[in-house]
């Protein structure tokens, strides 16, 4: 709430204390305040809608509203009932009802300056931009400042942009914006920075790039100063739309020589160069062109780059090391077009050891050489890391015969060519014996680094963390090289000793969080991934690490925290961005507004979005459905809408960074395109799966009703057919889209690279059984509605095949359940064993008992009043001998059989719990630790246990849930 500070209007005194109240989040005492003002003072508009803000706060949205309206209605014109509505319409994200509020506000007082600024920014909040352009100009009429006529201008830009025909943002919107910032220049009206940025924005959407060039160079490109080299970079960028390429060339040199560590101006030289040497370009007599000086030859261009290099070597001062690169990116380019001029440049090899020496040193030097290792040959790589290690000023070596640095310089320097090594796949070539000693020397040479940290802050990272994460790097070699699983935990207890020294390393946090989820314990990902800290837009981006494995994993309230974690984003990032693009309004960021909207949508359009959103609604009916209320309140309380997807899957965008985890593997083993799009192709049938298990759901609990006759006059009238259809469209859609899915997973056995996507839910769910089993429980309600509409005399083909489903759903489940044992964790000759699949599958089983349940209720809506008629005609008729149909029977001996497997889930389960509390992780003895290190491993070891604990008693306890519901379904 504002703040009050002078207080001269009595009023404001009065209302003081409910603002203070509200402000410490005293919602009660605000509104026991507000009423006993509104007694005194009944026509104290502002102490009603304050009231209305603490009865939102305190949930009671209904009431809220209603008060807000008694006061809107009024069509109030003081300032505090204006912005007290304004502060609780946008709690109640109902942004629209401000217009109203400012449009009955503007009417009563036309000349007010505020009214007319607030209907504007009350438009941009939902986007409405004819009526801001309306309200803009409205507002210049009135006040003729700038800032106001150039939010029209913007709003026109934006009703192009919006435009769903192009050819009318072309010939009418933007055209409309030019010519009105046009009679402004005209009338040299034009004095702010923002004003030059709208016009070169306007001519740039319209194509006019020579005139936005004329701009750029004229007296209103010198307003463009809040940004460095603004001018220069927007010319570099017409330059290269037109194809000047003796331009681009030109400039690029020019700032060149300014600013010879400028890489993104290399890059355009070396573009410009070769574009003007494939067009033959020759130089005409006299000036170049209007930027300077073009080079248009190789031979140019590597003068001037061993020129920039020359003058580097002479100086005195700290050396650059972008002339260095670019002759190494010169050779790169020359290589890849076959030119023989790359010789005159040197030796890659030689040239990449000179950097080395000039600049080992430092930690960036990984990636500078990263790039332009492919310039070496295979068999030069052991020469090349022989070279570089001449350069590593190493100690005599220690009893274990590592010779080890003696100060940061050196070990950063040790650790790049480490890096190198890697990235060159010679520790990939090893055997499984190379490997362990690589460990043990890489061990060395983290224990000794963390010296030099002694006494850095918890929240800074150790010199030699790198080292650390190396080793576990070669740890997953080996455990995916030889399926040993000793070679996994050692990798976590590495990672948990790294953590200890170094608390805020991210990359080990995300590795670990990686490893706990692959052994399928969710307990310990929970806190890794909450110490993150993740930030803003990370939760679209990294967010999927967490909730991929969420639910999987049976830790259903942790699953629960981690989807609201991601949701709360997305919620607020709509009612967020509005307020961002109102600040860019009010200050004049005109170039800012496009690029919110545009963020906004690809948020919108988020797979991750629209993943967290199915999961987290399915999450909710596993756990209550049925349990603690019924399924149709459920859905109900979902806004859940069967007939409708509201998920836009053509414009679908992958948002996940798939490159978050630090790897330094070799080329042919890092992640492709290919990969990626096999990753989103992957999530998408997941989803599809899921949205339409979760849709499916939902039309079984709309029609879901006890029916009062059975006629199919009766039945049509309430509903139920029309409701049936939704409900065979969406089973045909399940049907066609599970045979893509099986299509997909046997085409695509290969798995991902390890640092790549995790793969999705979709494999297992089809290797149990678990999508076939509900597609076949949601089956049987189509026979169940055909059976309410036939009735029982003439239904003895359909008793039949229900009879025959309520046998096959039993026999499903037991595959199911037969799947899921076997020993979660186990001790072999002296070894821990995980088998994390299993814990996957038991979930699998829980929700599928779920579903089958859910049906299971419905079928006995069904025969309920079937069997209650039977019984009242066999009254009537006082038949007492008379055999149950064949569907009551079956569906007496179905419930049993449901009975009985719930049971022996639950004894498997129980049986679990015994032998994994029984299980003494302590006493193992791990080969190739010490004593500290062991530590480490054992502690990574009991949090997967308890966690397996954690996730077991979840899934028992809904289980056991869902067993005291099977009582509902006696007929």
């Amino acid at each position: 709430m504002a703040a009050r500070g002078h207080v001269h209007d009595p009023n404001d005194r009065r209302l003081r204390p409910i603002y203070d109240y509200l402000d410490n989040g005293n919602n009660k005492m605000a509104i026991q305040q507000a009423d006993k003002l509104l007694k005194k003072h009944k026509d104290l508009h502002c102490a009603k809608v304050l009231k209305a803000i603490g009865l939102q706060r305190m949930g009671k949205q209904d009431e809220a509203f209603t008060l807000s309206q008694e006061v809107a209605t009024l069509e109030p014109t003081d300032e505090n009932s204006l912005q007290a509505l304004t502060i609780l319409y946008r709690e109640m994200h109902r942004p629209e009802l401000v217009i109203k509020l400012y449009e009955a506000a503007v009417r009563k007082v036309p000349t007010s300056e505020e009214y007319h600024s607030h209907l504007f920014m009350a438009y941009a909040r939902v986007g409405e931009y004819k009526k801001m352009q309306q309200a803009g100009m409205a507002l210049y009429k009135i006040v003729p400042k700038n800032p106001y006529y150039f939010w029209s201008v913007m709003s026109l830009v934006m009703q192009a942009i919006s435009a769903q025909d192009e050819k009318l943002s072309q010939t009418m919107f933007l055209p409309l914006a030019e010519r009105m910032v046009e009679k402004m220049v005209k009338e040299e009206k034009i004095d702010a920075e923002a004003e030059v940025q709208l016009y070169f924005m306007i001519l740039e959407r319209l194509g006019k790039y020579e005139e936005a060039l004329d701009l750029l160079r004229g007296q209103l490109g010198e307003k463009l100063t809040s940004e460095l080299q603004s001018r220069e970079n927007k010319c570099m960028v017409l330059y290269r739309r037109l194809e000047c390429w003796p331009e681009c060339n030109a400039l690029s040199f020019k700032l060149l020589l300014k600013n010879p560590d400028d890489w993104q101006f290399y890059l355009s030289y070396f573009e410009s160069l070769f574009h003007l040497i494939d067009q033959g370009w020759t130089p005409p007599e006299g000036e170049h062109c209007v930027e300077g000086e073009v080079h248009s030859s190789v031979e140019q261009a590597i003068s001037f780059v061993e020129e920039r290099i020359t003058a580097e070597d002479g100086k005195d001062s700290r050396p650059l090391r972008g002339p260095y690169l670019a002759r190494l990116e010169l050779i790169k380019r020359l290589r890849e077009r076959g030119c023989p001029e790359e010789q005159q440049l040197g030796e890659p090899l030689e040239l990449m050891s000179q950097f080395f020496v000039k600049f080992g040193s430092k930690p960036c030097c990984i990636t500078d050489l990263k790039i332009f290792l492919d310039l070496l040959n295979p068999d030069q790589y052991v020469q090349f890391i022989n070279r570089l290690m001449e350069a590593v000023p190493l100690g005599a070596p220690e009893n274990n015969g590592v010779a080890l640095p003696g100060d940061t310089r050196a070990l950063q320097r040790h650790l790049c060519v480490s890096q190198i090594t890697r990235l060159l796949g010679l520790h990939h070539m090893l055997d499984a014996a190379g490997k362990l000693s690589v460990i043990r020397e890489l061990k060395s040479h983290y224990h000794n680094g963390l010296q030099f940290g002694k006494s850095c802050l918890k929240t800074e990272l150790q010199f030699s963390d790198m080292y650390c994460l190396m080793i576990a790097h070669v740890y997953v070699d080996l455990w995916k090289d030889t399926g040993d699983e000793n070679m996994l935990w050692q990798c976590l207890g590495i990672l948990e000793e790294g953590l200890s020294h170094s608390p805020s390393n991210a990359q080990f946090k995300l590795l670990l969080l990686l490893l706990f989820c692959q052994l399928g314990a969710f307990e310990p990902v929970v806190d890794l991934y909450s110490s993150l800290d993740a930030k803003h837009v990370q939760h679209d981006t990294i967010g999927y690490l967490l909730t991929r494995y969420a639910e999987s994993l049976g830790q259903f309230a942790a699953a629960s925290q981690s989807c609201n974690f991601s949701l709360r984003f997305f919620h607020s990032n709509q009612k967020d961005t509005s307020e961002y693009i109102i600040q860019a309004y009010k200050y004049g960021a005109f170039e800012k507004i496009p690029e919110f909207i545009a963020f906004r949508n690809r948020l919108n359009q988020s797979l991750h979005f629209a993943q967290v959103r199915t999961e987290r609604m399915l999450l909710d009916l596993f756990l209550e459905a049925d349990i603690s209320s019924p399924l149709e309140d459920s859905v109900k309380s979902m806004s859940l809408c069967p007939e409708e997807d509201d998920i836009s899957w053509d414009n679908m965008r992958d948002n996940r960074d798939l490159t978050v985890l630090t790897s330094w593997d070799p080329k042919y083993r890092q992640l492709t395109a290919e990969h990626r799009q096999r990753s989103l192709e992957e999530e998408a049938l997941w989803l599809r799966v899921r949205s339409l298990t979760l849709r499916l759901v939902g039309a079984l609990a709309s029609i879901s009703h006890p029916p009062s006759t059975h006629n199919s006059e009766k039945t049509t009238e309430n509903g139920v057919v029309p409701k049936a259809s939704t409900l065979q469209h969406l089973l045909s859609q399940l049907e066609s889209t599970l045979s893509q899915a099986s299509q997909f997973t046997e085409k695509h056995t290969q798995p991902y690279p390890f640092f790549g996507p995790p793969s999705t839910r979709l494999a297992q769910a089809l290797a149990s059984g678990s999508c076939q089993c509900q597609l076949s429980a949601f089956q049987l309600t189509t026979l169940l509605l055909e059976l309410e509409i036939a009735g029982l005399d003439e239904s003895a083909e359909i008793q039949k095949q229900i009879s025959k489903s309520f046998k096959s759903l039993i026999v499903q489940l037991q595959e199911i359940l037969s799947k899921c044992k076997g020993d979660l964790l186990e001790v072999k000759d002296g070894q821990c064993k995980a088998q994390p699949s299993l814990l996957e599958r038991l979930v699998f089983f829980v929700e599928t008992t779920s579903v089958v349940l859910w049906v299971s209720g419905y079928c006995g809506g069904v025969l309920r009043p079937l069997k209650s008629s039977l019984q009242k005609k066999k009254k009537k008729k006082k038949e007492t001998t008379v055999a149950l149909p064949e569907v009551f029977t079956g569906f007496q001996e179905y419930t049993s059989s449901l009975q009985t497997l719930l049971s022996q889930s639950l004894d498997h389960i129980k049986g679990q719990e015994v032998s994994l509390t029984a299980l003494k992780l302590a006493d193992l003895s791990l080969e190739g630790q010490n004593s500290e290190e062991g530590t480490f491993t054992k502690a990574a070891m009991d949090k997967v246990q308890s966690s397996y604990l954690r996730s077991l008693q979840e899934v028992g306890e809904l289980l056991r849930k869902r067993m005291d519901t099977m009582k509902a379904l006696k007929i």
